[in-house]
């Protein structure tokens, strides 16, 4: 065997093998989703996810308020459950879901700071996908599957998959706040 080809055995491997580890190691962290980039502001949903890292690295709790403000740009404060009022001519309000508008879910008993949400897909006339955080005590979910599930087909009641396949308990739905203001 030549110099070369010594040098290429000793050393082709081990590169081979790194190669391999960082592409694993990349395709684990993407998350399996598709979006569309026509109505939900992609770069904000970045600028979300990296203040997320940095609060859990601080070891702080993340909420679905700062998240849904920061990934939909809706400038509102205060607890989950009080959005859809102070949105009130300040933001235009809606019942059909669209991409990059805040889904405001009423406040319940076991729910009673209320949450909210950015539609992330529509995936049909009575189905979409969020991206929210603190569904998950402490952590961030994109794409999570929510259908319409009211008799009026009014967004009013959904149900949310919590895990894959499987759709959980009816939560009432104030409505969708968009993203753009009240003239």
């Amino acid at each position: 065997m030549s110099v070369t080809g010594a040098r290429k055995a000793r050393f082709g491997l081990p590169i081979l093998c790194a190669i391999l580890l960082a592409t694993a190691a990349c395709s684990t962290k993407a998350p399996d989703i598709a979006y569309s980039s026509s109505g939900i502001d992609l770069e904000r949903r970045a600028m979300a996810l990296r203040e997320v890292r940095q609060l859990q690295d601080a070891g702080r709790r993340v909420w679905c308020v700062p998240f849904a403000r920061n990934a939909s740009g809706v400038e509102i404060r205060g607890n989950a459950n009080t959005w859809w009022g102070k949105a009130h001519g300040l933001y235009e309000r809606g019942v059909q879901p669209v991409e990059g508008a805040v889904m405001a879910f009423a406040a319940t008993g076991g729910m009673p700071m209320g949450h909210v949400a950015v539609v992330s897909d529509i995936l049909s006339p009575r189905e979409v996908r969020i991206d929210h955080a603190n569904w998950k005590r402490n952590k961030v979910t994109l794409g999570m599957t929510v259908q319409d599930v009211s008799a009026a087909n009014d967004w009013s009641q959904v149900r949310v998959e919590s895990n894959p396949g499987s759709f959980g308990k009816v939560y009432p739905i104030n409505g969708f706040i968009y993203p753009s203001r009240v003239q």
